[in-house]
């Protein structure tokens, strides 16, 4: 039996997203972020030494990292589907590269940018003033272009070929989900419509809703 260990606003969501479309059956083991300190609880620990999540257990085997884990589960139990062949070689070159990009080159900028907004709401209030104009010009000059710069690729891409490669969904789409998500979470999509009408695809996906009934809607840390 498959177990996914899954932290409340964390990107297990999209693992579940790929598991309810496998149509796979998995117990969900539930962990609830400190209250004060929004850390996971040291209990992940005992499943993975990192105590992130996702991490999902499978028999003897335990894999964490959502690129691995997709990976995994696809080439595992997805019978030749959610991703293209290798004899499809466009195509598979742009599964394969946005497998890594969400995490390798997307997210960091986004969770910079999360930490720097959360930078003035913890600092000392001798401090805050300094603090906000500190991660106001960071986010000025460096985070919101580079981020702009992301999101215009993205765009053009989706305007390009509907999705990020593959069959709706593949498992590119399944992992690009989350950072847009979380990009449409915090901002306005009206200047990249093909990523909009991305994120209303997932969440009119039947496999998502059914990850929503059985897990709740997704939430964003800071949320």
């Amino acid at each position: 039996m498959i177990h996914v260990h899954h932290l409340e606003k964390s990107r297990s969501h999209r693992i579940l997203w790929l598991l309810e479309a496998l149509e796979l059956d998995y117990e969900l083991v539930v962990y609830q972020r400190d209250n004060k300190t929004q850390q996971a609880p040291s209990s992940l620990k005992k499943i993975h030494p990192l105590g992130k999540s996702p991490v999902v257990t499978d028999g003897d085997l335990t894999i964490a990292e959502s690129g691995a884990i997709i990976d995994y589960l696809v080439q595992r139990y997805g019978q030749g589907r959610f991703q293209p062949s290798p004899e499809e070689t466009a195509a598979w070159v742009d599964y394969r590269y946005w497998l890594h990009y969400a995490e390798g080159s997307l997210m960091p900028l986004l969770v910079m940018q999360l930490v720097f907004a959360q930078i003035p709401k913890k600092s000392p209030w001798l401090i805050k003033p300094l603090a906000k104009g500190i991660s106001d010009k960071v986010s000025k000059q460096f985070l919101t272009p580079q981020i702009n710069q992301h999101l215009t690729f993205i765009n053009e891409h989706l305007l390009a070929n509907g999705n990020f490669a593959g069959p709706w969904p593949s498992g590119a789409d399944i992992q690009m989900s989350f950072p847009l998500q979380a990009v449409a979470a915090v901002r306005s999509l009206e200047p990249y419509p093909a990523i909009a009408a991305f994120v209303s695809r997932i969440e009119q996906d039947a496999a998502w809703q059914r990850v929503v009934d059985r897990a709740g809607p997704l939430t964003m840390p800071g949320q």
